[in-house]
């Protein structure tokens, strides 16, 4: 299993924020039932969290943005996080998706 990196700090657009990377690697990829658990994990945190595949980005707490990004197994994701619990929030979704969603 690849691990995510390490936290780094940047900014999305003009935002300071913290991110991580992961790779999916459960085998129907970001479908509806894992979409539905991120997207209620993420939910549970104040901050403002996108998850970005390539060029495209997704607001982290919308179903149909996460399902929009078209992520499948093998796909890199990155997930930002800014506000007051955002560290905690990128290492619990990158946990999440490192856990294969509960699959395989």
């Amino acid at each position: 299993m690849r691990r995510g990196g390490k936290i780094s700090f940047g900014k999305l657009g003009e935002i300071a924020v913290i991110s991580k990377n992961a790779v999916v690697l459960n085998k129907q990829g970001m479908h509806a039932r894992p979409a539905s658990m991120f997207v209620g994990a993420a939910g549970k945190f104040k901050s403002k969290i996108t998850i970005e595949k390539g060029e495209k980005q997704g607001n982290a707490k919308s179903i149909f943005s996460l399902l929009a990004l078209g992520i499948i197994q093998g796909s890199e994701v990155r997930i930002f996080a800014e506000g007051e619990d955002e560290a905690e929030a990128v290492d619990t979704l990158i946990g999440l998706i490192e856990s294969r969603f509960g699959e395989e």
